[in-house]
């Protein structure tokens, strides 16, 4: 008998929900990118909308972050300069997204 996990939101069979999708932005890659663009945590928060204390803990490992956070953080990355590149085994590394141009 399928139950409610068994279908997504219209009836069909399948987990409900978004698809369980790995992070991109872990918290050591956090902390490389700030150390990358020479931004404190504050200016972290201040570039991303996140909360000091928010970055703090995830860098931290003393919790995870949501995906939303996520994508705030990985956005105030990317305009500072930064790309999010993959490299073998499924890690994410980072670079200059000119390497013309010096991150600001």
């Amino acid at each position: 008998m399928p139950y409610m996990i068994d279908s997504d939101q219209y009836g069909h069979f399948g987990t409900m929900g978004q698809p369980d999708q790995g992070k991109i932005l872990s918290p050591a890659l956090c902390r490389a990118g700030r150390g990358f663009l020479d931004w404190t945590q504050g200016d972290l928060a201040d570039r991303s909308g996140v909360s000091r204390s928010t970055i703090r803990d995830y860098e931290g490992d003393r919790h995870e972050v949501h995906r939303s956070t996520e994508a705030q953080l990985r956005r105030a990355f990317e305009e500072g300069g930064l790309a999010f590149v993959a490299v073998e085994d499924d890690c994410i590394g980072i670079c200059p997204k000119d390497k013309n141009k010096p991150a600001e």
